[in-house]
């Protein structure tokens, strides 16, 4: 049995992500990569009734041929482009990408959300 990298990457407890993935493929349609938003729970800031605010990160993930894993994080709040960012570093990584030997990039201006998926 092949376990995917990705199968084991997370963001600790209560984070969430949209139903939204968006595909990158090549021209002939083969997906390489998806782009999802995760929603991080920030312990350390909560809200008015004491719950975790939440912090958007833009996770990009390669597909086969290959391992799976994420490769790019884009810190939506940090970056007024999010969505362009994670959409070039998907264009430009995830095919090369090495799962398990390359580290995942940090894409655009670090903010709270990457500080959380890093730890």
């Amino acid at each position: 049995m092949i376990c995917e990298p990705a199968a084991s990457q997370s963001f600790g407890a209560f984070n969430s992500t949209t139903a939204t993935v968006e595909w990158r493929a090549v021209d002939d349609g083969k997906p390489f990569a998806i782009i999802q938003r995760w929603h991080i729970a920030d312990n350390d800031d909560p809200d008015k009734n004491g719950r975790p605010t939440d912090k958007s990160l833009m996770v990009v993930t390669r597909l086969p041929p290959g391992p799976v894993c994420h490769v790019a994080y884009v810190d939506v709040r940090a970056n007024p482009n999010p969505n362009e960012l994670a959409r070039k570093a998907a264009d430009e990584i995830a095919r090369d990408f090495k799962c398990g030997k390359d580290e995942v990039k940090i894409i655009g201006e670090r903010g709270r959300a990457v500080e959380l998926a890093k730890r």
